[in-house]
């Protein structure tokens, strides 16, 4: 499929800022390079996009480098980032924010 746009829904835009502020209070400087590193994720769906196997009925593309999970969805062309989610947290507290941005 051939992507023409990627557009991150304001919440997953949020998931970014909590995971580099996050990482920022371990070590200074890993906060920016987890952002960095996740946009690099994310920008790679322009290739990638529908090629990963879908959870909570979104695709889920693995980070490369952190334990984040970036969720999404196809529609005409354009790939939605719905959530960036840690994967160390409870599948369950996962699966709610999934369903309540769905409802979205």
């Amino acid at each position: 499929m051939i992507i023409k746009d990627i557009l991150i829904i304001k919440e997953a835009v949020s998931d970014l800022k909590d995971g580099k502020q996050f990482y920022n209070t371990r070590e200074k400087g890993v906060g920016t390079y987890f952002w960095n590193t996740l946009v690099s994720d994310i920008e790679s769906l322009v290739i990638y996009a529908g090629v990963h196997r879908k959870e909570y009925g979104l695709f889920r593309m693995l980070s490369k480098r952190f334990p984040y999970a970036i969720y999404y969805t196809l529609n005409h062309q354009i790939a939605y980032v719905i959530a960036v989610l840690p994967l160390r947290r409870d599948p369950l507290w996962i699966e709610k924010r999934i369903k309540e941005r769905r409802l979205l």
